[in-house]
């Protein structure tokens, strides 16, 4: 296709009809083609995205929002993907500006690589932390976090919406209510009958992802990844906030070990809402 085409090509509103286009995109890149990951995203979100006239997708994102759905209070960017043959020639730019056009106000966030960064730094996003992607197989060892942890039931959902729209700070009811079709694992830590915690795990490719982890403290979020890692044979991987050193020190020498830095970045507010020293892993850094 003709550079001179592409600026041509309208964007679009992408459905789960799309699924397979969007992870042969993930897959063009040289990401997994993780389509479980998009069936969750391109239902709980609204996606963008360009068609190839010669077949496939030139580009795709999604915004996942939260509040009230008339006006959300925050919109989580993720998934953002050029088709390698059409990279650097300014498509990437073109359809974030109309994703931050078309949210208006709402306030944005997303995680962002050390190559995306500078687009996004360009388009008025600004660094508000960091995120540490950890990967490996988790050996129990040390002395075991004295916190009562359970397999979660349907009882515990009006208990774990309180808590996680308390903790991440604004209402996501709708990505929330998902989980128990999309996790192999949801977990929740409690003391005296009251919840102070929870946790899930998904299938990723060959990994379990452990997310979202919200817990009281350090060791509850450490009682709820041993009770997952206690329920699974694949490797685990996880993103937490570099703030929670304690964490980060416990899963390494646990067997997790680094893989990448994230910036996690803000458009149009200060600083991400909510409590951060309870909110120790997003359920993705596409949806925050």
């Amino acid at each position: 296709m003709p550079i001179s085409s592409l600026p041509a090509l309208p964007i679009r509103r992408l459905t789960l009809r799309d699924l397979t286009a969007c992870a042969d995109l993930s897959e063009d890149r040289g990401w997994p083609r993780e389509e479980h990951k998009w069936g969750l995203l391109l239902t709980a979100g609204k996606a963008y995205g360009i068609d190839d006239p010669g077949g496939g997708l030139v580009t795709a994102c999604v915004v996942t929002e939260y509040g009230p759905r008339d006006r959300p209070e925050l919109g989580a960017v993720g998934m953002v993907l050029v088709a390698r043959r059409h990279a650097r020639q300014g498509v990437g730019r073109r359809l974030m500006r109309h994703v931050v056009t078309t949210l208006g106000t709402t306030p944005l966030t997303l995680h962002a690589t050390p190559n995306g960064r500078p687009l996004y730094e360009e388009l008025g996003f600004e660094v508000t932390g960091r995120a540490e992607m950890l990967r490996g197989r988790f050996t129990p060892g040390g002395p075991v976090p004295e916190v009562t942890t359970r397999a979660a039931t349907a009882e515990d959902l009006t208990a774990i919406l309180r808590l996680d729209a308390e903790v991440f700070g604004v209402d996501r009811t709708h990505l929330v209510t998902r989980l128990p079709a999309f996790a192999d694992q949801i977990r929740v830590a409690e003391e005296n009958g009251r919840l102070i915690g929870y946790a899930a795990a998904w299938p990723n490719m060959d990994t379990h992802v452990i997310g979202p982890l919200i817990a009281r403290d350090t060791e509850t979020a450490a009682a709820l990844i041993t009770s997952l890692a206690a329920h699974t044979d694949r490797p685990l991987r996880t993103d937490i906030d570099v703030r929670h050193e304690a964490l980060l020190a416990w899963v390494r020498a646990r067997g997790l070990a680094s893989v990448a830095f994230n910036a996690v970045m803000t458009h149009g507010i200060p600083d991400l809402p909510g409590d951060w020293t309870r909110r120790f892993a997003p359920l993705t850094v596409a949806a925050g």
